[in-house]
């Protein structure tokens, strides 16, 4: 895995935390609304993986995922990248929401790497 600066690794798992903790409400609320929950069930998954890879690779804590937990949470993680990259783009330049996301997108490719690395 490329050389990650200590600051990256903490930006990079608060980011993952963030982004959890986004989706657990999101979750919340749309279990309350009676609405498809699939999608959102299967990010948080793909984040909380994410999260104890990047726990494992840096901070050497184990996981209990299988090799197909694996998998799955890459190819869900890659597939939430564009709308992150689309976010990003249309956010004011310097604003603390551009910054929000330009760490989401480091740690997302930071955990597809740490992955196909495993």
């Amino acid at each position: 895995m490329e050389d990650v600066s200590n600051v990256e690794k903490l930006e990079s798992i608060r980011s993952l935390q963030s982004t959890i903790k986004k989706l657990e409400n999101a979750l919340s609320q749309m279990t309350q609304n009676g609405a498809s929950t699939t999608l959102v069930k299967k990010r948080l998954n793909a984040v909380y993986i994410g999260l104890a890879i990047l726990e494992k690779v840096w901070n050497q804590k184990p996981h209990q995922y299988t090799h197909e937990d694996l998998v799955e949470a890459r190819k869900v993680l890659i597939g939430l990248t564009p709308s992150v990259e689309n976010s990003y783009a249309k956010s004011k330049i310097g604003s603390p929401q551009r910054t929000l996301l330009e760490r989401r997108l480091k740690a997302l490719e930071l955990v597809v790497q740490a992955i196909n690395e495993l």
